[in-house]
Order: structure tokens, then C-alpha cells, then sequence
């Protein structure tokens, strides 16, 4: 088992890298589709209302299948050839979590911010504040120490989730683990990448803990 160690952390790179990578650009499109869906303009409350429809609606697996084998076929604008194929697959698959994690953390966005009571808003733009002012200065920094707890169940879930990726040949703790087992016929193989999930799985959990901690002595 000690010679399958290197192989499952090469992996590991990857899986920790895309989840961390997709994570961050996710919360960041999350803030502004939540911000959309809270918008008085129709057309961009529906727009951001179908786009959580449709990745929360559909399998991140076929998600991820459409960005890397229909887009490229539909027009190669969306064709991604950087010289690099292990590169190449590790953009697609940043593309396709990345606007999922944005659909399942706008909602959790959302829900922060309309829990800050309203007479913080009401306030700030008595104050003389604008909207954007207002939502940068007050709000978000106060949302901010509620949303750590169910972003940072999102990001377990993303960790896990990115096993996915396996399917598409970037080679991730899942797919060494496959590789492993199939060039040496041992099952055993299943038990240190068990265990390296469990190990990675602890960490994060134990950082987001302590930041939930931190913030909400503010609370």
C-alpha cells in the first residue's frame, strides 16, 4: 500500500485543487446571480432564476459530459487547447463545477442576506448611502459569518463530488485509485484512498469550524 501513496497524492492535488479553485470562483458568481435574483429588473430576476433552475435541475455528471463533449462540437469557441490535455480537462471541469457551485450558493446567498434585519438598509440609505454602498459596506460583511456554515457544507459536498471527474480521464484521487487497481488487480488499493478522502474531508471540516468559530463570536 505504501507504493500506491504517491500515485493517490498526485491525485489528491488535483481534487484539491479544483474544489478550492471552482469553490472561490462559485461563491463569487453566487454573490451576483443572489443579488440578481433579488433584483426589482424582470429580466434579470428570470434570468437568474433559470440559471439555478437549470444547474440545481440537472446531474453535475451531465453537466460536466455537455461542457466537455457537446460544447466543443457545437462551435470551437468553447474548444479549450492549451497543449496540455490534463490541463485542458482540469479547465473544463473548473467550468462545469464552478457555475454549479454558483447555483446552489447563490440560493444560500440569497437567504444570508435577507436575513439581516431591514432597518440596517433602511438606515444606511438614510444615511445617505447608495444601494451598492449599502450591500458592500452593511450587509455583505454581516451575511458573511451566516453563510460559513452551509458554504462550507456545499465546498464537503464539492470535495467529494469531484470524483466525477474521473469520467472525463483528469486523473484525480478516484481515477489513480482505478488506474492503481487495474494494473495491479488488488481491491485493497480502496483502503488509503478511502482513508486520503477522510484525511482531506477532516481538514476542511476542522477549518471551517474554526472560522465559524471566529465569526460567530460576533453574532
Amino acid at each position: 500500500m505504501i507504493s500506491w501513496i504517491p500515485a493517490l497524492l498526485m491525485g489528491a492535488r488535483i481534487t484539491i485543487g479544483l474544489t478550492v479553485c471552482a469553490m472561490t470562483a462559485g461563491v463569487i458568481l453566487s454573490l451576483f446571480i443572489a443579488l440578481g435574483k433579488m433584483s426589482k429588473s424582470a429580466v434579470i430576476n428570470k434570468f437568474c432564476t433559470a440559471y439555478t433552475f437549470f444547474f440545481r435541475g440537472t446531474p453535475l455528471l451531465m453537466q460536466l459530459y455537455f461542457i466537455y463533449y457537446a460544447l466543443p462540437s457545437i462551435s470551437s469557441v468553447f474548444l479549450i487547447q492549451t497543449g496540455n490535455a490534463g490541463a485542458d480537462r482540469f479547465i473544463y471541469a473548473f467550468i462545469a463545477y464552478s457555475l454549479n457551485m454558483a447555483a446552489y450558493s447563490a440560493e444560500v446567498i440569497r437567504a444570508a442576506l435577507q436575513s439581516i434585519d431591514k432597518g440596517q438598509f433602511e438606515a444606511s440609505r438614510a444615511l445617505g448611502l447608495s444601494y451598492a454602498q449599502t450591500m458592500r459596506l452593511v450587509i455583505i460583511p454581516q451575511s458573511i459569518r451566516r453563510l460559513i456554515p452551509p458554504v462550507g457544507n456545499e465546498f464537503i459536498l464539492m470535495l467529494k463530488d469531484a470524483s466525477l471527474v474521473s469520467m472525463i480521464a483528469l486523473v484525480d484521487i478516484t481515477r489513480a485509485t482505478r488506474t492503481i487497481e487495474g494494473s495491479t488487480r488488488s481491491p485493497l488499493v480502496y483502503i488509503p484512498a478511502m482513508i486520503l478522502y477522510l484525511i482531506i474531508t477532516a481538514i476542511f471540516t476542522y477549518i471551517f469550524r474554526k472560522l465559524e468559530k471566529k465569526y460567530s463570536v460576533y453574532e
